[in-house]
């Protein structure tokens, strides 16, 4: 059954969370693990990601303030000091268990796509210079089957994608059977990036921005804040002028549903979708433009088959499931 708060019932909840993230030692949130019902070919101990399975040492979670500087092979924290960005030592594999192989410099392509079910996305034929989204928090799934489920707009170059930048929502992946929140960069030296998560809860309203750092008109901006906000509660994880790894971002995502270990449809949120609002896309002059949108579609031949689908308008999306 649903349960509905009052308006100041959920602000002191938003409270209450912030509360518990202030007492949470310093020490970074720990990943789901890949659990038994992981493909075959996955090893034990791998953890999840929005970018596949990766050995947990090949995952940085980064403090606030920190940047990444790639083209130095080095992390600067709030405070100037540097550190070596880790090169990852192990393959990675996507939800289907398909390996995808270190190599001998330790920079492997990801594969992105391989585990969304659908996506709403377009492209540029210049480049993209920031996109937002708010999404509201959905209920909590009704089973328990160690899913993980990720809901986030997006961006990619489609000319040769090397990484995405997400702000996610995500169940079950850095908060063990709830909601959480992180913004995403992957994968320099086969290494994927994560701000320090922060919890939210169901009926929280959801800001996600992508903005490059660059002066208008700067097609390959090397660098990108991305923020992820729970509005009720003020709490946000962010990548701040983090690195573009090189990508021209001219494939934008409106919304994307991911998933792991989904068995059957009561692993889902009982809502059966999830809408983006408040759709703003910007070009590389910074000049809000009017996309045309189009679905991209996994489910077809999958298990199990749920209600999947999507529709959209140019300021909106909604992920089916």
């Amino acid at each position: 059954m649903i349960q509905l708060f009052p308006s100041q019932t959920r602000f002191l909840i938003g409270l209450a969370l912030v509360v518990l993230l202030a007492l949470q030692p310093s020490s970074l949130r720990a990943l789901t693990l890949a659990g038994p019902n992981r493909p075959a070919a996955v090893p034990g101990g791998y953890v999840i990601t929005p970018m596949g399975y990766f050995h947990p040492s090949c995952v940085r979670q980064l403090a606030p303030g920190d940047r990444l500087h790639p083209d130095e092979l080095v992390i600067e924290h709030s405070d100037g000091s540097l550190d070596s960005m880790p090169a990852c030592a192990f393959d990675r594999f996507t939800a289907r268990g398909e390996k995808v192989s270190v190599q001998n410099t330790g920079d492997a392509t990801p594969t992105i796509g391989h585990s969304w079910m659908e996506a709403v996305y377009t492209e540029t034929t210049t480049s993209y210079g920031e996109m937002t989204a708010e999404w509201k928090v959905p209920l909590a799934p009704t089973a328990r089957d160690g899913q993980v489920i990720f809901f986030f707009p997006g961006m990619q170059d489609y000319n040769g994608v090397k990484t995405i930048i997400q702000p996610v929502l995500g169940w079950n992946s850095d908060y063990p059977d709830a909601w959480g929140l992180a913004s995403w960069n992957c994968c320099t030296n086969g290494t994927v990036y994560e701000s320090r998560p922060v919890p939210t809860a169901p009926g929280h309203i959801i800001f996600g921005e992508m903005k490059d750092t660059c002066k208008a008109n700067t097609l390959s901006c090397s660098s990108w804040d991305i923020v992820t906000r729970d509005t009720d509660t003020g709490a946000t994880s962010e990548l701040i002028d983090t690195s573009s790894q090189g990508q021209t971002f001219n494939w934008g995502f409106a919304g994307v549903l991911e998933v792991y270990s989904v068995t059957k449809c009561t692993d889902y949120p009982a809502s059966g979708s999830l809408g983006f609002s408040s759709l703003n896309l910007y070009n590389d002059k910074f000049r809000r433009i009017t996309p045309t949108w189009f679905l991209w579609k996994l489910w077809p031949g999958l298990t199990p088959q749920c209600g999947y689908g999507a529709t959209w308008t140019p300021t909106a999306a909604t992920v089916k499931f």
